[in-house]
């Protein structure tokens, strides 16, 4: 009976090891879908950008041109 305690004990440990594997495993997954959603929202938030972007630059040109229209710039 003595070599069947430290039997059961390893089985014991292998099982509460392949739980918290599982559990990770849960884990990643979901880190993984709240990585994909993070990334599809920056990937939005640059594209906002860069529509800004070319807004601002055309306002800008705009705003250059009017300026020289009334003489207002150098």
């Amino acid at each position: 009976m003595t070599t069947e305690a430290p039997d059961n004990l390893v089985l014991e440990h292998l099982r509460a090891i392949r739980s918290d594997i599982s559990r990770i495993k849960e884990d990643i997954h979901g880190l993984r879908a709240e990585m994909t959603s993070v990334r599809q929202h920056l990937g939005g938030v640059v594209t906002l950008q860069e529509f800004d972007h070319t807004d601002l630059a055309s306002l800008k040109v705009r705003i250059e041109r009017i300026e020289k229209r009334l003489e207002l710039a150098d």
